[in-house]
């Protein structure tokens, strides 16, 4: 028996499932999960010694690879001060002055511990700056697990079959209204149904939780619009494209302006962290200043500031890496869709930036309703098939590839050469 195969059977007596994520118990792929003892660059090593090419990136966070110098050396010096004193820190205000620098359309900062904590405070900062209860979401977006989110919803709960949740109150659900991503008429019908009482529109600019999936031509610039028209905000979820699409995010990259946004993953550099964002009028109505409440004993972690001004400032300081990693990974899905072709496997390749996804279906993919229509079965055997020539994917459909500044030539080539052979075995 592997170690692996051991740890996780000690694992499920105490663990519910054997995991603290649901997409780590590599249920949807049929496999027992790899347990992860180490990772440099853009590797990892698992509890048997083995050594996989690694795709996941800790779900986005390693824009840099993994264990980067200058990341690592923040952490050991932060540590040496202290892990947490509950009381502001330089390191806070330096991290939003940096965010505020970076990121378009931003004045005011407020850190948090995770995506799911940031988005979930956009949302009751949304109702209280409109007075509105209603928010629109997309069916396959996923925002975290905060209740009134948990509905439609993408990632793992997709892949799961569960794309909502026991738990969850009808009462708390009530408010959540759902549209189709890249469907503006679905959003409209939706306005028009429930005239002033819709307070936000918050989705993915990429839908990164159903797969891969970008925001078709016309489609981020018509919910500005159509939030400008009802009075309801406008509001980027951009855990994941926060600054992996551009050093300001997506709002740089498509041009377009939010009225919140909230990050996560890549502030962190690989620790516990999120944050949400938006102009100094809407931000100072959260405590202390406004009426809207929100507080966190850990927020503002100076060890989770130290890693994530690390890897800010290094982004700063190396804007080019975006074009470098964006066309590492356009070459690396043309390459994918060249050996889909040649061995007439139907799989249809989204990539955007530094993010791919491969959806096993002849059809391309631009919407919920395209992607739901993926082989998930065939995607398991081609990612028992990658795993099993040391390529490490998401353990499900409905997630991303990332790519780092750390994968090389090499790597890339090993990957595809795992691709053409389990393309030509599916």
């Amino acid at each position: 028996m592997l170690r692996s195969e051991k740890l996780f059977d000690r694992a499920q007596r105490v663990l519910p499932g054997g995991v603290n994520s649901p997409v780590r118990a590599f249920r949807a792929v049929d496999l027992c999960p790899r347990f992860i003892e180490q990772a440099d660059g853009p590797y990892i090593y698992d509890a048997d010694g083995r050594k996989y090419i690694d795709y996941v990136c800790s779900w986005g966070p390693m824009l840099l690879g993994h264990n980067h110098p200058a990341i690592r050396a923040a952490v050991e010096q932060a540590v040496q001060h202290g892990l947490s004193f509950g009381a502001p820190t330089e390191a806070e205000v330096e991290m939003a002055e940096l965010m505020v620098d970076m990121v378009p359309n931003i004045e005011m900062v407020r850190m948090v511990n995770s995506g799911t904590e940031a988005v979930m405070s956009a949302i009751r900062l949304a109702r209280g700056a409109t007075g509105r209860d209603k928010l629109i979401k997309f069916e396959g977006c996923y925002h975290g697990h905060s209740d009134c989110l948990l509905v439609n919803a993408g990632s793992s709960a997709l892949a799961g079959g569960h794309p909502s949740s026991a738990g969850v109150p009808e009462d708390i659900v009530k408010h959540t209204l759902t549209a189709q991503f890249n469907r503006l008429d679905t959003v409209e019908v939706l306005f028009d149904e429930w005239p002033g009482q819709i307070a936000c529109v918050i989705l993915e600019p990429v839908a990164a939780n159903m797969g891969v999936v970008a925001p078709s031509p016309g489609f981020l610039e018509g919910l500005r619009a159509l939030c400008d028209r009802y009075g309801a905000l406008l509001v980027f979820d951009e855990v994941i494209t926060g600054f992996r699409l551009a050093p300001g995010g997506a709002q740089e990259y498509f041009g377009i302006k939010a009225d919140l946004v909230t990050f996560g993953k890549i502030i962190g550099g690989g620790m516990p962290v999120g944050a949400y964002c938006g102009s100094r009028a809407l931000m100072e109505q959260v405590a202390p200043c406004g009426p809207v409440y929100q507080a966190g004993t850990l927020s503002g972690n100076p060890v989770a500031m130290a890693a994530g001004l690390a890897q800010l400032r290094y982004i700063r300081s190396h804007p080019e890496l975006y074009v470098s990693i964006e066309h590492s990974a356009k070459e690396l899905a043309a390459e994918m869709r060249a050996a889909a072709a040649a061995h007439g496997t139907d799989v249809s390749i989204n990539q955007i930036g530094s993010l791919i996804a491969p959806f096993f279906t002849p059809n391309g993919v631009t919407t919920f309703v395209d992607a739901k229509g993926s082989d998930v079965g065939r995607y398991a055997r081609y990612f028992r098939g990658m795993l099993e020539r040391g390529i490490y994917l998401a353990p499900a459909q409905f997630e991303a590839m990332f790519i780092s500044t750390a994968h090389t030539k090499e790597d890339f080539q090993r990957t595809l050469e795992a691709v053409d052979a389990v393309f030509a075995a599916l």
